[in-house]
């Protein structure tokens, strides 16, 4: 039996390793582009930067030290100068990959950071694999910008997976959907007409605006967001204020909201402040043929009829006032259940000579009949 050499006891002494195969090694020197492992063959092993991860920029006396063991795969065990090319991030892909078929087989939600905003969607990496979100997936309404999401983590399902082409698409859209059905469910089986609750406002158009309530939006019609006269809600309200708001009315899944508190409401006193024969001072509000709307408070506006305004006769109010001007006058009707009062200027003006006119007394002043004056004078204006 012939012995053996030295070099053939030593070479035996390693074990053998073969090209794909996965082995476990030992950093013994870290350098910023490569990495050299004991892996326990008679040749050590040399991990580059470009086989360690598809960051250029990384430096890898950042991610190892010397000491440190980690699972790498063969990629030539002879790398023309006699080294075993190893890889890690192929591994980590292949690895990644079966993460990748898991989670889309159970329907698994993932996480992981925006590394990419791209034209057409964003762009993630699980496990060394890359997952491609498009914009249209990204959230449940259109969104222009995706920059906010770069460098943000976000949670997503596998929508597609096919291995063959590289083609892994995820799905945030459908999450974000079942998050809000399931809180307006929530919400929906809290609330009841009558109830006051906090909200933020989403979105102001030219007729109200919508506030998120927690898992839906409720409508506040500019004609709900104060007793007085809103010229345009853009001019109240801004996207995010806080408001707590009176769920006025809930129709299916449509909520209507409203600001018009019951203990703000101007009319409740109105009856004992605007009686019939007390004078009041007020700020003419609008303007038409027939009148001049006078805003005693905000909530409360009466009419002052064209015939109410002087003894002598007026063609149009805007002959002798204008908006904004104030001015005294009688209350001459008091409606409550309509709310509507009419106002008399002439009524507070001192009698004419009796050789000139008659004295006319409080009973001259015939009350006006609003509806009927509007509805003859100019049947589209609205009072």
């Amino acid at each position: 039996m012939s012995e053996l050499t030295f070099e053939q006891m030593l070479e035996e002494s390693f074990k053998t390793i073969h090209a794909g195969e996965v082995v476990e090694g030992t950093v013994i020197d870290v350098k910023p582009d490569v990495i050299i492992l004991n892996i326990g063959y008679k040749s050590d092993g040399v991990l580059t930067r470009n086989e360690y991860t598809n960051d250029a920029g990384v430096d890898l006396t950042t991610v190892a030290k010397v000491g440190d063991t980690m699972e790498v795969k063969v990629l030539k065990v002879n790398d023309g100068e006699g080294q075993v090319l190893l890889t890690y991030k192929r591994l980590a892909a292949d690895r990644g990959n079966k993460r990748i078929e898991e989670a889309f087989n159970n329907r698994e939600v993932l996480k992981a950071t925006v590394t990419q905003v791209l034209d057409g969607g964003l762009s993630v990496v699980v496990d060394e694999v890359r997952v491609f979100i498009p914009a249209s997936l990204v959230s449940d309404t259109y969104e222009k910008d995706l920059s906010k999401y770069a460098g943000q983590e976000i949670e997503f399902v596998i929508s597609e997976y096919n291995p063959k082409r590289r083609r892994y698409i995820g799905d945030r859209r459908q999450l974000i959907a079942a998050q809000k059905a399931e809180l307006q469910k929530e919400l929906f089986e809290r609330i009841k007409e009558g109830d006051i609750v906090e909200g933020t406002v989403k979105n102001v158009t030219d007729f109200g605006a919508f506030v998120d309530l927690g898992g839906a939006d409720g409508l506040l019609h500019i004609s709900e967001m104060s007793w007085g006269r809103v010229e345009h809600p853009k001019k109240v309200f801004k996207v995010g204020d806080k408001l707590n708001v009176l769920i006025k009315e809930i129709n299916g899944n449509k909520i209507a909201l409203s600001l018009k508190f019951d203990d703000a409401n101007p009319w409740k006193n109105a009856a004992d402040k605007y009686a019939v024969g007390s004078i009041v001072t007020g700020k003419v509000a609008r303007m038409t043929d027939f009148g001049a709307f006078i805003e005693l408070e905000a909530g409360v506006d009466a009419l002052l009829h064209v015939s109410q305004i002087a003894k002598e006769h007026i063609e149009k109010p805007s002959d002798v006032l204008s908006v904004g001007q104030e001015v005294t006058a009688k209350v001459v009707d008091f409606n409550e259940e309509e709310r509507k009062i009419s106002l008399s200027i002439k009524a507070t003006l001192a009698p004419e000579p009796a050789e000139e006119k008659a004295e006319e007394s409080d009973d001259d002043v015939v009350p006006v009949d609003i509806d009927a004056v509007i509805a003859s004078e100019n049947p589209e204006e609205e009072s």
